[in-house]
């Protein structure tokens, strides 16, 4: 799906002007960045040349390290003046009136998809963007889609993990470098970071700088001897977290949002069995919720209480219809269970509230084929491939629709 360009909404003073683009796009292609500048009035400058009034930097850029081009003296001096305007490339689009919430779905993962990508637990996607370690790019019906950016966050994020480093510690890091660097809202898949054991560089120009602003010297530059010998390591800044663990105990709590800490505390020390009680104890003080139900289901799950899963995402659907995610999670819960008809229901109902929802159309097609449904089953396949052809699965859905289910 195309982005969509609203005519009418167009960048002040855009018509006629000359427009250069430097650095790498992100949000769309060349072609059809030509197609929307010459829409909007606008004459595409291939050329970087002192004619050119309007600089548009590509999000893909480095921002570390800007373009050679943006640093000649004539730009520089002609920025200062005002006869050139330097734009970010997502700023310039939204200007221009194209319609970023528009996207191709098949660009954007679900949970479901990253987990699967970075072989981790669907609750641990979910509980890095409660936390706000990975920001969606859209949400619909309380599903979060995430783009390539947040992919390449999430890799970096699972790395900090695996070397160590507490959701707590990465939480309290991203908000320092939000803060030496502003203009980014995803720090991690922004800047050009290097992840080593439990700590974390910025690489800038010929080297590298600590979140908070410190420049360091880049030991891959230098001889394999010397990186070897060095032993400096307060140099990096650890991912460590000072902070002691939270004492509190349920009795200590004393409002919904101090039982959802505690709870995601224990969920990121795994301790599953105290994260279900203090959710517990917070549906019994304040009552049941689709979102309490629901991460009460996940960890049930995740316990292998299969039938107790069950029941809360039930519960879930049954306080909020329209909650598409566990109507999915449902479905696939009965699969285990061998209830398919039911099965069947919970999927059919997520549909009918989110008919382009890419996993529902996956494990649908999946149990369409398991009853011996393959027409039913390959409509869905070729709607999942449609909505989702850069999913984790979707070299199993172009295998099936190859393959002759009648064999």
């Amino acid at each position: 799906m195309p982005k969509k360009f609203n005519k009418a909404a167009k960048l002040d003073g855009i018509d006629q002007k000359r427009i250069s683009l430097v650095g790498k796009l992100g949000c769309v292609t060349r072609k059809e960045a030509r197609q929307f500048i010459r829409d909007s009035g606008g004459i595409l400058s291939e050329k970087l040349d002192k004619h050119v009034e309007i600089i548009v930097v590509g999000a893909d850029a480095d921002p570390l390290d800007e373009p050679e081009s943006l640093l000649q003296p004539w730009v520089i001096e002609a920025k200062n003046e005002g006869r050139i305007k330097i734009i970010p490339e997502p700023l310039f689009w939204e200007q221009l009136g194209i319609d970023e919430s528009v996207q191709d779905e098949g660009q954007l993962y679900t949970p479901s998809m990253l987990a699967r990508l970075l072989n981790v637990p669907i609750s641990t996607i979910r509980r890095w963007h409660r936390r706000g370690l990975i920001v969606p790019t859209r949400q619909f019906k309380k599903l979060a889609y995430f783009d390539f950016q947040e992919v390449a966050s999430a890799r970096r994020i699972a790395q900090l993990i695996t070397s160590g480093a507490t959701p707590q510690a990465i939480e309290t890091k991203l908000s320092q470098l939000s803060e030496l660097f502003p203009s980014l809202n995803r720090p991690l898949s922004q800047l050009s970071v290097i992840v080593e054991g439990k700590s974390i560089l910025l690489r800038r120009g010929g080297g590298l700088v600590e979140p908070n602003g410190q420049r360091r010297i880049d030991f891959d530059s230098l001889t394999e001897e010397i990186a070897n010998n060095h032993s400096d390591q307060d140099q990096l800044l650890s991912f460590e977290s000072t902070e002691s663990p939270n004492e509190k105990t349920i009795e200590d709590l004393s409002s919904p949002s101090e039982f959802v800490r505690l709870a995601i505390e224990y969920e990121d020390r795994e301790d599953h069995d105290s994260a279900i009680q203090v959710y517990r104890a917070m549906a019994l003080a304040y009552g049941a919720t689709p979102s309490v139900c629901f991460r009460l289901a996940e960890l049930l799950y995740l316990r292998g209480d299969l039938a107790g899963a069950r029941e809360r995402y039930f519960v879930a659907v049954e306080l909020d219809q329209t909650f598409v995610e566990a109507r999915a999670s449902l479905g696939c819960v009965l699969v285990e269970l061998d209830e398919k008809e039911l099965a069947l229901s919970a999927f059919q109902g997520a549909l009918d509230h989110h008919s382009e929802y890419p996993d529902v159309h996956f494990h649908l097609a999946r149990l369409l084929d398991d009853l011996d449904r393959p027409d039913d089953a390959e409509n869905h396949w070729n709607t999942f491939l449609q909505l989702a052809p850069k999913s984790p699965w979707a070299e199993e859905a172009r295998d099936r629709l190859q393959a002759d289910p009648s064999n």
